[in-house]
């Protein structure tokens, strides 16, 4: 008798102590609650809502390093089923709907990817779920090889899973540390893109889940406005959480190249007599073609790639300090054990009336992995010196193919060697717009070839102004000497710049259209600053 009371005494003294841990944990205040709606904690997902200075620090900075937005809370979501629920609450609540952002791996540089005051969406959370995509390979007969990808899914991991049979997908990005939904809310390009087109043409369907918090299955066929609106969208029409991606065989080695030039009228022609060979199936197109500027700033590598022998830095070095920038083309070509000889010869063949500097051309053979994440050991090194977690003012820009020589003069030539600070790598590389679909949100220049120019800053805390004011004055260069530049990662502070800065009318009116459409409360993406009329983001 004695032993069943203690045994029933001692039951109801822990089922009182987790009963009153319970209450306690429940009945905590969240400093959310000042921002959102109080009954989102009768959600299921209200436990997955974070508002500790852990998570508030990681989802209120970015890759950038510039700006800081603060939100109320952030989602850890374990399945596609709590941004659903949370996107359909925000839609639905009869108060005033608050903002939610979508965050990968946070690589925006402009707080693109933040939400002041409203929820931020961990997308990496999914990565290791049970529930979640994954990464799966499968394929048709109508299709070809394809995988399926969830949208949280980093590309240098779809990379190794798609290699495992064989396959790789055909269009990248330099960086692959990225996840499959931020770059295809992009774009996502590189030197595959004049061949192979942006990520977002090697698309074949997605799932989303739009600013109404519908799961919403579309493709080129099905609920096709979504799919297009939604490829180069920027966050604004929905949340991208499968993507069916196209697969290619893959090659096993590259063949890498680099020449020099110091003059740029040659330098362009021959990228632009390069890249007019571009078709999927052509034998003697390249795989991947770039160019960058070499300038007095240090040794001729920088952080994206070791590529030149030390043997010849002093030679290449003397070569910038005598004409002030170098313009060096690199071009690759993929070949496997069947194809090296004939690579070779295709390789010869192309080179053929190539107007490099003689005595500057250099080359590597490396595997194809090695070079699709050629930028990895780059980014480790800076890691380990603590130079990676600074500012980041990029600015990427789409120059039309006739204002090109313009640009040369008035920004390379006049502003950037000029000012002599800038620091970082400089790109310069053309694509074809054929294989680009304007029926997409990206935007691009009109013209057939177009150049995309990437200053890739890197700065310390106290120098970066000088550097914001470079970018701002290249631009007013551009919008002064008419030309009509197209802004990549675009940064705009009010909807009136992006109308008409970015966007034009025509395109505009679709974009506006299609968010009333899948958004019309403008709940997404506010870091944009698009729709959301906001303050101006805080500054670091």
């Amino acid at each position: 008798m004695a032993e069943q009371f203690s045994a029933a005494t001692y039951f109801m003294v822990i089922l009182f102590i987790y009963v009153s841990h319970l209450m306690s944990t429940l009945g905590k205040p969240k400093s959310w609650i000042n921002f959102l709606p109080p009954n989102l904690q009768t959600l299921h997902l209200a436990n997955k809502l974070r508002d500790d200075p852990v998570a508030i620090k990681l989802a209120s900075t970015d890759f950038g390093n510039i700006v800081r937005e603060i939100p109320a809370a952030v989602l850890y979501p374990s399945s596609i089923n709590d941004i659903e629920c949370l996107i359909k609450f925000a839609h639905t609540t009869s108060s005033a709907p608050f903002n939610i952002a979508a965050r990968g791996q946070g690589h925006s540089v402009r707080g693109q990817a933040m939400a002041r005051n409203g929820v931020v969406v961990d997308m990496t959370s999914l990565k290791n779920q049970k529930n979640g995509y994954g990464i799966k390979v499968s394929g048709s007969p109508s299709m070809g090889w394809f995988a399926d990808v969830g949208g949280e899914q980093l590309w240098v991991d779809v990379l190794h899973a798609t290699l495992e049979h064989g396959l790789t997908p055909v269009s990248w990005t330099d960086y692959l540390y990225l996840t499959v939904g931020g770059t295809l809310s992009n774009a996502g390009i590189s030197g595959q893109t004049f061949r192979y087109g942006p990520q977002i043409s090697n698309v074949y369907e997605m799932d989303v889940i739009t600013g109404l918090g519908d799961f919403v299955t579309c493709s080129r066929e099905k609920n096709m406005e979504l799919f297009f609106a939604v490829l180069g969208g920027l966050g604004q029409f929905g949340i991208i959480v499968r993507a069916r991606i196209a697969l290619e065989t893959a090659p096993k080695r590259v063949k890498w190249v680099r020449m020099l030039y110091n003059d740029f009228s040659e330098f362009t022609r021959d990228q632009e007599r390069l890249i007019s060979n571009n078709g999927l199936k052509q034998n003697n197109a390249l795989d991947y073609l770039e160019g960058l500027l070499l300038l007095n700033q240090g040794p001729p590598d920088n952080w994206r790639s070791s590529f030149f022998p030390l043997s010849d830095h002093a030679k290449i070095i003397s070569l910038v300090t005598k004409y002030g920038i170098v313009y060096c083309l690199e071009i690759a070509k993929f070949y496997d054990d069947h194809t090296l000889i004939s690579m070779e010869e295709e390789l010869q063949v192309l080179f053929e009336g190539l107007n490099f500097i003689p005595g500057y051309a250099f080359e590597k053979d490396v595997s194809y992995v090695d070079f699709l994440n050629r930028v990895r050991s780059g980014e480790l090194k800076l890691q380990s010196q603590g130079l990676w977690d600074v500012p980041h003012p990029w600015s990427n820009l789409f120059v039309p193919k006739s204002r090109i020589s313009d640009f040369n003069s008035g920004v390379f030539k006049d502003i950037v060697l000029k000012r002599n600070i800038t620091t970082g790598p400089v790109l310069v590389y053309p694509m074809n717009r054929s294989k680009w679909d304007d029926r997409m949100s990206a935007v691009i220049p009109e013209e057939d070839v177009f150049y995309a120019i990437g200053f890739l800053h890197s700065s310390g805390f106290n120098d970066r102004e000088a550097l914001d004011a470079q970018n701002k004055d290249i631009l007013k260069f551009c919008y002064d000497s008419g030309i009509e530049v197209k802004q990549y990662l675009p940064n705009y502070k009010t909807m009136e710049e992006w109308k008409n800065l970015h966007f034009g009318t025509i395109k505009w009116r679709t974009f506006e259209d299609r968010k009333n459409q899948f958004d019309p409360k403008m709940i997404l993406s506010p870091g944009q600053r698009i729709f959301t009329k906001v303050k101006l983001a805080k500054i670091i």
